[in-house]
């Protein structure tokens, strides 16, 4: 019997599937084609094993076996396949059957794939080529999926292909730079944001902005059971596709994730108003231009009572929408760039207003260059709307703390586990955090900026002047030494 299929085996060989594409087509683009052969592979086999389950169970009924397969997570049509598209991986319009089977397949499972595979075209000649070479791109995909057998019998876990789903969306991010923010958010800062919001069990979970869904499902980890409801919007059709099939591939199927702009067309809503949640968290993209000013004063849920922000900068339409769509007691979390602690005008005033509804929590600076697609250090925000009766902000600057990288720094688990202990905790401590009043917020004018609070000044050991000088005496009896003996050598040679 062989070994059954490990996490690292399966990454390799999906990875190295990859170069069909590479110097092709940008990762940006080519992750789209591998993520959904993967998708259609691992139920194929899915489908494949239960189908043998079935038949030995009804001893070879296929009625009984074809009613009992409706009832399964996803029907696979024969033409939809991966083995159907492998058998006819020399057919001279293979990415036509390709498309053929995902419109197929999606409309054999309506309530789960409806759209997901609309933005993704096997047959297109500008991503994959002409005829002859897009035909000869297919067929190694093809051929190097045919090598995973991805029955969850022959997986060591549950999670081994959702993780493997996770693994390559990571690659590509690093891969495709200064696009990869708007699908992915780095590992490490998703695993620290889902800490720091604190979910529990039974939650209901939303990223108004949620790309893959990879920081949604870290927020499911850290809760540590499928009893959790997650809920996410993203604007990118592509994007919004990738992160349907990572819940499914996560066995999240009943996450409801909606595609559409999330401060103009906001579409988690409950009859003729938002949804509430008790966790958001968000990395939305940073200052964005263009975000939607000129229809905020009639925003129909009233998001922007508190003042509109620049139409050139949307950090605070975000952070405003996720303040909104929190319940009575929620707790949200938001990545976004150091301006937002300190620009002035329309976002002075409403930061003014959040902080005197005693909604800040606290504010986390990070180090530079942690995210795909831009060096600049972010900061996270965190808000609750169950703050009580104090009115404290805890600052924490954890900008040196960090492991630094060829291309990108990373934090490492015992950064993220100071950061955590830190805000759980409410420590003040010395040149890493402090707990600022109310009273010293307003006297700095409500301005966050986190030297203002955290003092990471180190001063400089005092000088000696009597060591110093005698240091300097001995050196100069030295240089004399040495120029006097240069000068005998110099002497004996002639000079």
């Amino acid at each position: 019997m062989s070994e059954k299929l490990t996490q690292e085996t399966i990454n390799k060989k999906v990875w190295n599937a990859c170069d069909t594409f590479r110097g092709t087509i940008d990762a940006g683009q080519y992750k789209d084609y591998i993520l959904t052969m993967l998708f259609i592979k691992y139920i194929t086999d899915v489908h494949k094993e239960k189908k043998e389950e079935y038949l030995k169970k009804y001893n070879g009924d296929s009625v009984r076996v074809e009613r009992a397969l409706k009832h399964e997570r996803f029907k696979v049509p024969e033409n939809s396949s991966f083995d159907y598209l492998f058998e006819h991986r020399n057919e001279s319009n293979l990415g036509e059957l390709i498309n053929i089977g995902l419109e197929d397949l999606e409309e054999a499972n309506r309530s789960k794939l409806e759209k997901v595979f609309r933005n993704i075209d096997y047959n297109s000649e500008a991503n994959l080529g002409q005829t002859k070479d897009r035909n000869r791109r297919l067929k190694h995909l093809l051929n190097d999926f045919s090598e995973l057998d991805l029955r969850p019998s022959n997986l060591v876990g549950n999670d081994v292909i959702g993780d493997a789903y996770e693994y390559l969306i990571s690659n590509f991010a690093s891969d495709a730079g200064k696009k990869a923010g708007e699908f992915y958010t780095a590992s490490q800062v998703s695993k620290l944001l889902a800490k720091l919001v604190e979910p529990k069990e039974g939650n209901r979970v939303a990223d108004w902005t949620c790309g893959s869904s990879s920081l949604l499902l870290k927020v499911a980890n850290e809760i540590g059971t499928k009893n959790v409801s997650l809920y996410g919007q993203e604007v990118n059709g592509s994007t919004w596709a990738l992160a349907r099939m990572n819940m499914f591939l996560h066995e999240m199927d009943n996450a409801t994730i909606e595609w559409g702009d999330s401060i103009n067309n906001p579409k988690l809503r409950e009859g003729d108003n938002l949804m509430k949640f008790d966790t958001i968290v968000m990395n939305p993209p940073f200052s964005l231009d263009k975000w939607g000013a000129e229809d905020a004063s009639a925003d129909r849920y009233n998001r922007f009572h508190r003042g509109i922000p620049p139409k050139s900068k949307g950090d605070y339409a975000f952070i405003t929408t996720m303040i909104e769509t929190l319940n009575e007691h929620g707790r949200g979390g938001i990545i976004l760039p150091h301006g937002v602690l300190f620009r002035g005008s329309s976002e002075g005033k409403i930061r003014q207003k959040l902080i005197e509804e005693n909604l800040l929590k606290a504010v986390i600076g990070l180090p530079a260059n942690l995210f795909f697609g831009t060096g600049i250090p972010a900061t996270i925000l965190i808000f609750d709307k169950n703050k009580g009766k104090n009115t404290d902000v805890l600052f924490i600057d954890a900008s040196n703390e960090f492991e630094n990288g060829k291309n990108q720094n990373k934090l490492r688990d015992q950064d993220i586990e100071k950061i955590y202990n830190t805000y759980h905790n409410w420590e003040t401590i010395n040149k890493y955090s402090y707990i600022a009043s109310f009273d010293e917020i307003q006297e700095n004018d409500f301005n966050l900026n986190i030297p203002r609070y955290v003092d990471t000044f180190e001063e400089e050991e005092p000088v000696d002047i009597k060591k110093t000088q005698q240091e300097i005496f001995r050196l100069k009896k030295e240089l004399a030494e040495v120029e006097s003996q240069m000068s005998n050598y110099l002497t004996e040679l002639g000079y």
